[in-house]
């Protein structure tokens, strides 16, 4: 599993021309979803986002992350972060879970963060999406489980 973060100080997500996610400051998550993941992967990386330090603290330090500011968690599925991209001049795919399996999961990762953490809004999975931002800093790290 993969989690493109970026740290925001707001984020939406439309679906033809209707917002169906939006936050303020926080986190505005792109999730792939890989072949081999399961439950076990998605708790791991639910954990791992939550703790992730990556908002200042008053000695101007990353050491707070989303659940002690109380942010937002924006999650937006995204497919293409399971691309092989290793050779060639076109991605492959082979390695994103399928479609229907990874839909589950997805749910299954909104679910489980909601109950561990407020506020959190999410995109539409499988939709063409636009997905707009403002990235604080720039802050941007790809985390993998």
């Amino acid at each position: 599993m993969k989690a493109l973060i970026q740290r925001v100080t707001h984020s939406k997500v439309e679906v033809d021309n209707i917002t169906v996610g939006e936050i303020d400051q926080g986190l505005l998550v792109f999730i792939g979803i890989e072949k081999a993941d399961e439950k076990p992967q998605i708790d791991k990386m639910i954990k791992r986002l939550l703790s992730y330090r990556v908002f200042y603290d008053n000695e101007d330090k990353m050491n707070l992350s989303v659940s002690d500011i109380k942010g937002g968690i924006l999650a937006v599925s995204q497919f293409t972060l399971a691309a092989d991209t290793s050779s060639g001049t076109r991605p492959g795919f082979s390695t994103a879970k399928a479609p229907a399996e990874a839909k589950t999961l997805y749910d299954y990762f909104l679910t489980q963060i909601s109950v561990q953490h407020a506020p959190v809004q999410s995109g539409e999975f499988g939709a063409d999406m636009q997905v707009s931002l403002t990235n604080d800093g720039p802050v941007t790290f790809l985390l993998s489980c």
